[in-house]
Order: structure tokens, then C-alpha cells, then sequence
């Protein structure tokens, strides 16, 4: 649906379809594209643009408080529709796709930078930033949603999805310490390259199915120094992306590796990056384990002392949420239900999708219940472990097809 606003309404995440006035009156050469940068932002409310044309169906929506806006296409949509739950759905659908369609372009362009990296060449800096703004972008336009759907990644493409997913926290998580739009991007590009020295260790040590010797052990904690050496060479990686990739693996009390540094000798972005590593690691199926339950995750490593920077830690929770989107968890009512996505009011009150009585011990149609409305008289009561309940849809009952690899 598209929609015409002034500019003053205008903010980041929307998609502009068109710029109302001369194309010399503004500073792009293009009028259709998702709004990400703040200069861009800033660029177009400096024109002489004084309107533009968003599409809601490809972006963010005008804010609930602003001011009425004229439809171009159709009828502006009655208040009674808006926030209406199958609206909302559609939308979670359309972002889940487009998701899952960023998610496999970047299994394809990690897999090819750490193929590169096994030939000797060089990290394509350039081609990680068009990928770094893309998945910025993405957790722009829909924080959680690719961070929890890369959680799904299988155990055989765990190596490269797992970079994509560190650098997407990280995203997250600089936007939540308040960091400027351009230390975030340079987070993620940390990210994205922090395990870059696992293209040099051996595939059946990395991708062994059972306990790893001490020998084993000792060569896969080599790469965080490999990786190093890979940027160092390659002459184009900054000292933030170096940073990380050498010390990503570094603890809070000093008990970490390679240089076992502590508290603030270790820098913010490695401790951020620290914690983002462990997280999506923990969380995601390996050829040695299942993957645990999001929320937790979060739980488990909130008793790590001494793993994490504790303040760190506390806004990565913020971040993601203390129950992520795909936590299996139980309701006052006695109800399971599934994470759909937070809802911005509290961090204990997501939405979900009730779908199993443990009253009658029997499945029941799945209901979308979004915990933080007024009228809600059902709440969060315990993180549910899914394994004694073998459900088998879990995935699929919060990302629809989007679940399927």
C-alpha cells in the first residue's frame, strides 16, 4: 500500500517509492529503496522535498501517533483495521521471506569468502560491507527476525551462518548500547569476520561429531590467531575487525584465549563480540549437540560469572529480548506457547502463539495472543524446555515456511 506523508514523518526502515517533486530537487539518483542511513535521512529532509511516497507492503509504517496521512492507492485503512492481527501477520510473513532469502545469499557469500581464505587470498572487505549493510538493514526493519531465523541454520552450514548471525547480534546489540550508525556497521563487519580462521583449520576436527582431544582442542583454539594473520595480510581490515577476531574468545575475569586479557583491557567490540559468539553458539544445532532453547540460553549464561562483561550482557538480553523469538514457554493460563516477536511494551510480555494444553494434555488451535495489550489476562509464567515435549513444529509454528532451509 502506498502512502504520501511529509518528510517530517519520514524516519528510518521506511521504503520510498517516491520523492514528490523534481529529481533535481533531491540528492538521489533513485527514488525506490529502503531508508537506512541517517544521512540519507537527514539529505532528503535538507531538500526541497517537502512530501514523499512510502510503500508500507516493503517498510515501516508511519508512527501510530502521527499524524493522518493521505493514501494514494487505497482508502486510508479504518481505525478499527489498524494493528488488526491478520494485518500484523501479513507482515511478519512478508518480513520472515525476505529474511530467509537474505540469509541464504549469505550462506553463499561467507561460504565463498572462507573458500578464498582456504586458497590464500584476501578477504573481500568491500563485499562484507555490502553484506553487513544488507543484514543492518534487515534488523532495521525488523529487529529479531533474522537473528532468530538464522538460529536455524543446520549443523552442516553451522560454519558460515554462524558468522552471518554473530554479525547481525552485533548489529543489535551496538544499536542498543547507542553507538553511532557507523561503529555499529563496523561491529558487524566483525563480526561477520571473527571466525575467519576456521577456513584454515581441519574439516574433521571442525566438524567432528564428538568430544574433541586435548590435541584437537589445542588446534581449533589456534584460530583465532589464524584469522588474525588472514586480515593482517590482507591489509584492508580495520583495527576493530582485527580486534575481534583476535579476542573474541577472551573472558571477563581473564580465564579466556589466546592473550587471556580481563575486565577493560579487553575492548567493548571484543566483549560485545564475546558474548554474541557464545550466544548464537549455544543456540544453534552442532554435529556433537542440539541447540538450547533461546530464552534459555539466556539464562544459563546469566550464570557464567566471570564469562561476560555483566553490563555487557545485561543490554544484549534488551537487544534480543529474555525470551527470543522461537522460546518454547508456559503460560498462567497452563497453555505452551511459542515467541513470535517482542512487542515493544515489555520485555516480559512478547507476543506468542499458544498451542497446547497441559490442563487436557492435548494440542489446540494455535492462537496469536500478544501479551502486553491491556486486555491480556495471561502472562509468562516459566521457560518450558521443549525436549520432554518432542514437538516437532516448533520452528515451523513461529516462521512458518520461512523454518525450511
Amino acid at each position: 500500500m502506498l502512502k504520501r506523508i511529509p518528510v517530517d514523518q519520514l524516519r528510518l526502515g521506511m521504503h520510498l517509492h517516491e520523492l514528490c517533486g523534481a529529481w533535481v530537487d533531491h540528492p538521489f539518483w533513485r527514488s525506490k529503496f529502503v531508508l537506512r542511513d541517517p544521512a540519507d535521512l537527514e539529505s532528503v529532509r535538507a531538500s526541497s522535498i517537502r512530501e514523499v511516497v512510502i510503500d508500507v507492503d516493503l517498510g515501516l509504517d508511519v508512527q501510530p501517533a502521527a499524524a493522518p496521512v493521505a493514501a494514494v492507492v487505497a482508502p486510508p485503512v479504518a481505525p478499527a483495521l489498524v494493528g488488526h492481527p491478520r494485518e500484523r501477520r501479513q507482515d511478519r510473513t512478508q518480513q520472515l521471506a525476505q529474511a530467509r532469502k537474505l540469509v541464504r545469499q549469505s550462506h553463499r557469500q561467507v561460504q565463498s569468502m572462507f573458500n578464498e581464505a582456504r586458497m590464500g587470498r584476501a578477504a573481500d572487505m568491500d563485499g562484507g560491507r555490502q553484506l553487513v549493510d544488507e543484514i543492518a538493514g534487515s534488523v532495521m526493519d525488523s529487529p529479531g527476525t533474522l537473528v532468530s531465523l538464522v538460529r536455524l541454520k543446520s549443523a552442516d552450514q553451522y560454519t558460515y551462518l554462524h558468522s552471518v548471525a554473530v554479525c547481525a547480534l552485533m548489529v543489535a546489540l551496538g544499536r542498543q548500547l547507542g553507538l553511532a550508525e557507523g561503529a555499529v556497521r563496523e561491529a558487524g563487519l566483525a563480526g561477520l569476520m571473527h571466525d575467519l580462521g576456521k577456513a584454515m583449520m581441519p574439516m574433521d576436527v571442525l566438524n567432528k561429531p564428538g568430544k574433541l582431544t586435548d590435541a584437537e582442542f589445542a588446534v581449533i583454539k589456534s584460530h583465532p590467531k589464524r584469522g588474525h594473520e588472514l586480515l593482517v595480510e590482507g591489509g584492508n581490515a580495520s583495527a576493530e575487525v582485527l580486534d575481534v577476531c583476535l579476542h573474541h574468545h577472551e573472558k571477563f575475569d581473564g580465564s579466556g584465549y589466546p592473550e587471556r586479557l580481563s575486565g577493560e583491557a579487553i575492548s567493548l567490540v571484543a566483549r560485545m563480540g564475546a558474548v554474541c559468539d557464545v550466544y548464537d553458539a549455544v543456540t544453534s544445532d552442532r554435529p556433537y549437540k542440539a541447540g538450547w532453547n533461546p530464552a534459555d540460553a539466556l539464562r544459563q549464561m546469566a550464570q557464567w560469572k566471570g564469562h561476560f562483561d555483566p553490563a555487557v550482557f545485561q543490554v544484549f538480553v534488551k537487544s534480543i529480548g529474555i525470551y527470543p523469538a522461537g522460546s518454547l514457554v508456559r503460560l498462567a493460563s497452563g497453555r505452551l506457547a511459542v515467541v513470535l516477536e517482542q512487542s515493544g511494551g515489555s520485555l516480559l510480555a512478547p507476543r506468542v502463539k499458544a498451542f497446547f494444553s497441559t490442563k487436557s494434555n492435548l494440542r489446540i488451535v494455535p492462537e496469536e495472543i500478544d501479551l502486553a495489550a491491556p486486555r491480556c489476562s495471561d502472562k509468562i509464567v516459566a521457560c518450558e524446555p521443549p525436549e520432554p515435549w518432542r514437538f516437532q513444529d516448533i520452528d515451523e509454528l513461529w516462521a512458518g515456511e520461512a523454518a525450511r532451509p
